[in-house]
């Protein structure tokens, strides 16, 4: 570009759109770090928001952008390091936002693009806790549509970055491709990694003053009045700097807002979405009767817009929300590298008025970033996931993330020694506060787990495996023991300490700024677990003791579903070795009349072959040992619960019937058989019941013989219908010799294990004759067989086919004798 001074800001603009068009992404990249080094902030400012849309998409979903979701290092390599590289903290777009920050600019940013909470507050005019929205909501001037945020640039760059995972989630995206892989995911891990870094600092920004500091975000009156959440707080920040001696003495106070701005980002936009009913129950007493004196008081017009209604705004809290797989194992990358963060906090001195003269801002921050930024909001999160999230193998993904969070301690700097890595390993006393202070993280959410695994198919080799994965992390060595002790910590009645008497448990600011002002510091180890439970759940929370009666029964539920499923996986892989074998080369040389039946014995998990029912077995094994060491369930209580499971096998020794009621139309289930199918427990053999001469032609059969030994068939019976009657009637040998062959003595056994109708039990085909069994290809092939190896003892066609007829005559008899001789005995 020559002379790139002389050109205006919109022919520049309009120059890189025909540049998105016409050049490949490679080539547009280089142009665009060319005109972030080469022009000034005062024409960058018009094409940054173009610029940042056409990277992240459009807020509406309809303009995709770079599609980073999709873009992996395995299919476009290129492409993939040159988007890396461009978006990287270091790389060229940070450069430019860097740049226009250090002018302070402002973008508006759509409030009816937030999260449905957040813009269903502000559009009644009532600021939410988190400082991320204060001073930045801006009326429409005359004639404007709609309220906006007035962001600087980096932070509306990162509103797009991660509000692209949630209004980018219906671009279509194959299904090879590995979430965990692409631009987007590798993104995220590195702006953690640089603006919440686990070692040493926060880089400081470039700068394009020699000497200079990037200024942080300046306080702006607002545009209109609003009723807050909480109070207005001091920030942390000026009260740090004010103790410095001069401002530039210490960068990170500078620069510890990034931080804080990319994280409260990162939490609104993919934690802060929850239900009506949850939003009211979140709010405290005092917000309440704050939001009551607001609409109560508000009677007019303001800036000639009516204050919309409460059922308008409030309707947006209700829109359904789904987080894909994707969206959660991004919300686990941040729970892991926040662990992390927060583990790397240096230890405290001896000293307090050395701590505080010693702590930076990011020590600080460290401290307090996981109860004041990502409980409240990831509690509701995974409440909502675990209520709404589908029966299936997915919820693998919600599981994990659920579980991350639940063992910091497997993202702690220390490691444990080598001679214990073969033994589990031991949870620390010194993680006795964080589970006290994150009680319903491992109770209410473990119930809610309990209430799903009982609806699900635990026979499948996925499921199994969550409830192996659950059961093996609560089952840490000393874990139980701090759980319950925190319990016992939130029971402790009131009445045994005066001093708390008149103490109210109000919500605490914990999605707030971190910059605002501490709160007193509280050494009662109760009082912390009450105030945690509260605010998460309100003053009139019932809370269900996870070691108690009810929640013990349900476990004792879950073990029985686990002996079930042991034996439907037992019964499984039985089945899948019968099939094997009956499928086996000499199969081709005898006919079974189950062939014309019609039933089918198996189920959808024969699929999985034998290595998948031994890992469900051994998956469920571990799983219902890990459930009796944690709940101290004895042998007493298993051969009880064993007695009671109704996976006992009929005399037959096949599954017994899905519990069922006799009527007058037959079998008609019960809500425990039901459930008994839907789990695959039980099942009802599933048969053709009707007259096995017209079933429908199976592939394994020659359509064209079928018909034609049909008609035969028909006339022999029609011909000798008296005859055979007369001789079936017979009680001597040869009348049992042509029952065998001319009835169907399974019929009516068959009926019993299918909810057919009543009257259909009642059908009685008569003795016949069919011919039907010589269409199957099996059979044919049988019997050419016989006649090529009889060809080599030089045994003609009219001779082989006597051969044949007597050796079915001689096995015939000899069926009928061992039928005979079981009669009698």
């Amino acid at each position: 570009m020559a002379g790139p001074h002389l050109q205006q800001p919109s022919f520049l603009l309009a120059t890189l759109k025909a540049d998105c068009v016409n050049k490949p992404f490679a080539q547009r990249c280089h142009d665009l770090e060319t005109v972030i080094e080469e022009f000034p902030a005062k024409e960058l400012h018009s094409i940054f928001p173009w610029l940042v849309e056409s990277i992240f998409g459009s807020l509406d979903g309809i303009i995709v952008g770079w599609n980073l979701r999709c873009l992996q290092g395995r299919t476009n390599p290129t492409e993939y390091s040159v988007a890396l590289d461009f978006l990287d903290p270091s790389g060229p777009m940070m450069k430019l936002v860097y740049k226009l920050q250090a002018e302070e600019y402002r973008y508006d940013f759509p409030v009816s693009y937030l999260p449905g909470p957040v813009k269903a507050s502000i559009q009644e005019q009532v600021l939410p806790e988190c400082s991320l929205y204060h001073n930045k909501v801006q009326f429409p001037s005359s004639g404007g549509l709609g309220l906006n945020l007035a962001l600087n640039p980096f932070e509306y760059y990162m509103f797009y970055f991660a509000i692209s995972l949630i209004t980018q989630k219906n671009s279509p995206i194959a299904h090879h491709i590995s979430p965990s892989n692409s631009a987007y995911f590798i993104l995220v891990d590195t702006y953690l990694k640089c603006f919440l870094p686990t070692e040493g600092s926060v880089l400081p920004p470039p700068s394009s003053n020699p000497g200079g500091a990037i200024p942080s975000p300046t306080p702006r009156s607002p545009a209109v009045p609003f009723t807050s959440y909480g109070m207005h707080h001091t920030s942390l920040l000026k009260r740090h700097i004010a103790h410095q001696p001069s401002v530039n003495a210490d960068p990170a106070s500078q620069e510890i807002w990034r931080s804080e701005t990319l994280l409260q980002i990162f939490v609104e936009m993919w934690l802060h979405h929850y239900s009506l009913e949850m939003y009211q129950k979140m709010q405290s007493p005092h917000v309440k009767l704050e939001v009551l004196h607001y609409r109560l008081s508000i009677s007019s017009k303001h800036h000639g817009s009516p204050a919309q209604s409460s059922y308008q705004a409030l309707h947006a809290y209700q829109e359904s929300f789904k987080p894909t797989e994707e969206h959660v194992l991004v919300v686990r990358l941040l729970v892991k590298h926040l662990h992390a963060f927060s583990n790397s906090l240096k230890p405290e001195p001896l000293s307090p008025s050395a701590h505080s003269h010693t702590a930076s801002p990011l020590e600080e921050f460290k401290r307090v970033v996981i109860p004041r930024f990502v409980q409240q909001k990831l509690y509701i999160f995974l409440q909502h996931c675990f209520g709404h999230w589908p029966l299936d193998a997915s919820f693998r993904a919600v599981l994990e993330m659920w579980l991350s969070y639940l063992q910091p301690w497997r993202y702690a700097p220390e490691k444990p020694p080598q001679t214990a890595e073969l033994l589990p390993r031991s949870v620390s006393e010194k993680w006795a506060a964080f589970i006290q202070e994150n009680l319903l993280m491992y109770t209410k959410l473990f119930v809610g787990f309990l209430n799903r695994a009982l609806r699900t198919d635990l026979v499948s080799p996925k499921n199994a495996l969550m409830v192996f994965r659950v059961a093996k992390v609560f089952a840490q060595p000393n874990l139980a023991e701090m759980i319950l002790k925190g319990e016992q910590l939130f029971l402790e009645p009131e009445l045994v300490m005066p001093h708390r008497q008149h103490r109210l448990f109000m919500t605490p600011t914990l999605s707030g700024s971190f910059f605002s002002s501490w709160p007193p510091t509280i050494t009662d180890a109760s009082f912390k677990v009450k105030s945690h439970v509260y605010s998460l759940e309100g003053q009139d929370f019932q809370y269900k003791q996870m070691f108690g009666t009810e929640v013990r029964n349900l476990v004792l539920k879950l073990a029985q579903l686990i002996c079930q499923a042991q034996q439907t996986a037992k019964s499984i892989s039985d089945h899948s070795a019968e099939t094997s074998a009956s499928h086996s080369f000499f199969s081709w040389f005898k006919f079974t009349p189950s062939e014309m039946n019609g039933s089918y014995t198996g189920n959808d998990l024969d699929e999985i072959g034998q290595d998948s029912i031994k890992k469900t077995d051994e998956y469920l094994e571990k799983a219902l040992e890990y459930l009796c060491q944690i709940f101290k369930l004895n042998e007493a209580q298993l051969t009880q619960m064993m007695m009671k499971c109704g996976t006992a096998q009929d005399e037959n020794g096949k599954k017994q019937l899905p519990d069922c009621i006799e009527s007058e139309d037959g079998l008609i289930l019960t809500p425990l058989g039901r459930y008994q199918m839907i789990n695959g427990l039980r099942r009802f053999e599933v048969q053709y019941q009707g007259d096995t001469e017209l079933q429908p032609i199976r592939s394994y059969e020659n359509a064209t013989l079928v018909r034609l030994l049909f008609r035969l068939s028909s006339a022999l019976n029609e011909r000798f219908a008296d005859q055979m009657d007369v001789l079936c009637s017979r009680e001597d040998f040869v009348g049992r010799f042509c029952r065998y062959h001319l009835t169907n003595p399974h019929i009516i056994q068959k009926i019993r294990y299918s909810p057919v109708l009543k009257d259909r039990t009642n059908q009685n085909w008569g003795p016949r004759i069919s011919l039907r069994f010589l269409a199957s290809y099996r059979t044919l092939v049988s019997l050419l067989m016989m006649y090529f190896i009889a060809s080599w003892f030089y045994i003609g066609p009219v001779g082989c086919t006597f051969i044949i007829l007597l050796g079915y005559f001689l096995y015939a008899v000899c069926c009928t004798v061992q039928r005979v001789w079981k009669h009698f005995h």
